[in-house]
Order: structure tokens, then C-alpha cells, then sequence
């Protein structure tokens, strides 16, 4: 298959991580709780066709026969890919050899003007032979991979008419699939489904407690727990990029995995407020959890010190960590080079979401001891 060579570029990097969630948010907001059920996407299918029609994905999700075609060519490509590999390690044993023998008959063509004796002519006409056979085993080597090579290109381009044929024929095989189903379009429906506040508070008593601002702090650690975890979305793709491009194309990426562990280190800063909210945390609760919701207030309200102390260390060395990079617009060591200050960014942001989750639930601890269900 032909190299692939695209390095994602930075400003699409932090774009995509800002742009997709938004966009995904709107999008679900405003379908939330609408299901059209029994219809198959056309937009999907084109999804499929896109992301993993080389693999007949989207002939699959139409339930076609065709995707029988691309399947034996998707498992030739990788069996000739390894072929191509195995060829170019041997080129490259075969240019070293080819590098050892010019330098011995190199050493040897020395020697013998410094001394022509019988011996030393041998030594020179064997070092000869030695690299006309290395060159000879080089042209055998290069024209062994030169035909894989031919083989992998010619799987690609049949592939490739296949997935731009299919790419014109999609609606008509959807309209078929379709009419053999007897699945047409059918109303949306809206369906009650109660939402993680009501199922929270049913849990967890003291999440009933509700004052202005306290709503405020939950509903902020609501959104951007929601945000980040749409970054989740983007991993799926590109690591779904870099399997394609390092087993198909044979071009591993030198950005997916940094870019990709940056994210997530991120996401798991950004989304601590959220997790406090939903009382996701690990907590050692063999005790906690038998007593009673007023009881187990008070044991929050007593342990809050701990927490408190542990986020505002986050808050001060984050900020330290964040300062400190931003004083050299650090970037990383590898070669991809992505700005690191960005992700140092969340490690003081992250920290005050979760201090204000804390501080919330605090105050709902002790509102709830006091009687009160707000202010």
C-alpha cells in the first residue's frame, strides 16, 4: 500500500479537542430523549463507508454479500504488507553487506600497493567476488520488493474503485435493505427517561439539598464532565488511524499515542468536579455505606478537611507546574513537538472544579444536618 506521511497538525489537534464536543452537545441536547427506531442511517452507512469501508464495513451494516469481496482483499493487503516488510529488512541487510565488501576490498586494494605479494592479490580478487555476489543479492533483494510493492499497490487501487463504486451505489443499497426489512421511517418518538439528577438524589439523600449557587457549581461540573468525556470519542479515531496506517500502510504515526495520552490526562483533570458530583470517587465506605443518610453527613462533614487539603495541594503545585510552563511555552521533547502549557492548564483548573464540588457538598452536608433542603 502507498505510505502514508500526514502529521496532525497543532491547531487541528486543539481545535478538534474544542470543536467536537461543543458540537456534540448541541447536537444530543437537542435530540435528548427523541429515538427513531427500526430505521436504518444513511449517514451512518457513509460513516462505515468512510472509517472502515476497507474492510466492507458498510456493505456489512447493510447486511450485503458484497462485503465478502472485501474482506479476502483486506486480509491480502496485511499478508502482503508483511511480505513488503520481510523485503525491505532484506534490501537493507543486502546495502550493508554491499557497504562491508566495498570497504574490504577497499582495506585489501591498500595493502596490496603496499605490499604485492601473492597472498595479498588472492586477498583482493576475493574481496572482489565477495561484492559482485553482495550486489548481485542486492538487485535480487530490491527486485523482490519492487514485485510485493506492485502486488500491495495493486490490491490498494482495487479496493479503491470498489469503495468509490460503492460510495454512488450506497443509497440504492440502502433503499433495498431497507424495503426487505420493511423498516421505513417511523415517527419519532419521545421516551420518559429519568435523568441522573432523580436517580442521584433516590441514592443519596443529601443530593436533594438545592440552593442557587450550590445548582450553579453542579450544573458547571455537569457540562464539562459531558464535555471531556466526548474526547473519548476522538480516541476511537484516531487510534482507529493509527491501526490503519501502521498495519495497512505501513506508516506508523509519531502523534497518535502522545496526542492521545495527553487527552486523557486532561480529561481526567478536567472531569474530577464531575465525578465528586456523582460520588464516583474510590472511597472506603465497608462502614460508611450501612449508616444512616444523617450519620453519614456528619462523617462527610468531618473527613471534608482531608479532601480540601488534598485538592488545594493539587490547586497550589498545579499552578506552579502551570506557571512554570507557560514562563517557556514548554513544549514536548518529541518529535511531534505538541505545546505541553495547554494540558499543564487543566491541572489548576481541575482543581478548583473539584474544590467547588467539595465545597458544595459541604454545604449540602450541613444544610442537610441542619433541616433544610435550601436556601
Amino acid at each position: 500500500m502507498p505510505n502514508l506521511t500526514f502529521i496532525l497538525p497543532h491547531w487541528i489537534y486543539w481545535l478538534a479537542l474544542l470543536a467536537l464536543p461543543l458540537i456534540s452537545m448541541i447536537i444530543i441536547h437537542r435530540q435528548k430523549g427523541v429515538v427513531r427506531e427500526g430505521e436504518l442511517s444513511l449517514g451512518i452507512a457513509y460513516m462505515f463507508w468512510f472509517l472502515g469501508g476497507i474492510a466492507g464495513l458498510h456493505r456489512l451494516y447493510l447486511k450485503n454479500k458484497g462485503v465478502l469481496v472485501y474482506l479476502p482483499l483486506l486480509i491480502a493487503v496485511l499478508l502482503t504488507n508483511v511480505e513488503v516488510k520481510n523485503a525491505m529488512n532484506q534490501v537493507s541487510a543486502a546495502k550493508n553487506n554491499v557497504s562491508i565488501a566495498e570497504f574490504d576490498l577497499e582495506m585489501a586494494q591498500k595493502e596490496a600497493q603496499a605490499e604485492d605479494t601473492e597472498a595479498v592479490q588472492t586477498k583482493v580478487e576475493k574481496a572482489k567476488q565477495d561484492l559482485e555476489k553482495a550486489k548481485q543479492a542486492l538487485v535480487a533483494e530490491s527486485g523482490s520488493e519492487n514485485r510485493w510493492k506492485w502486488i500491495s499497490h495493486g490490491l490498494a487501487i482495487a479496493i479503491g474503485v470498489l469503495l468509490l463504486i460503492d460510495a454512488f451505489l450506497l443509497p440504492g443499497m440502502l433503499r433495498r435493505r431497507a424495503k426487505v426489512e420493511g423498516r421505513q421511517a417511523k415517527p419519532t418518538v419521545k421516551h420518559d427517561i429519568p435523568d441522573a439528577e432523580t436517580v442521584l438524589v433516590a441514592e443519596d439523600p443529601v443530593a436533594s439539598v438545592k440552593t442557587p449557587w450550590l445548582d450553579w457549581i453542579d450544573k458547571m461540573n455537569g457540562y464539562v464532565g459531558e464535555f471531556v468525556a466526548w474526547w473519548s470519542i476522538i480516541a476511537v479515531f484516531v487510534y482507529y488511524y493509527e491501526v490503519l496506517a501502521r498495519y495497512i500502510f505501513n506508516s506508523p504515526t509519531n502523534w497518535a499515542h502522545e496526542g492521545m495520552f495527553l487527552m486523557f490526562g486532561m480529561q481526567y483533570m478536567l472531569a474530577a468536579g464531575f465525578t465528586e458530583r456523582e460520588r464516583g470517587h474510590v472511597n472506603v465506605d465497608i462502614i460508611h455505606k450501612y449508616f444512616p443518610p444523617r450519620v453519614k453527613a456528619a462523617v462527610d462533614v468531618f473527613t471534608s478537611t482531608i479532601f480540601f487539603i488534598f485538592t488545594i495541594a493539587i490547586l497550589v503545585t498545579g499552578y506552579i507546574f502551570l506557571k512554570d510552563s507557560m514562563r517557556v511555552w514548554e513544549v514536548s521533547f518529541t518529535e511531534w513537538g505538541i505545546q505541553y502549557w495547554p494540558v499543564k492548564v487543566t491541572l489548576p483548573l481541575g482543581a478548583i472544579l473539584i474544590t467547588l464540588q467539595g465545597f458544595s457538598r459541604l454545604v449540602k452536608d450541613i444544610l442537610f444536618l441542619s433541616g433544610k433542603k435550601g436556601v
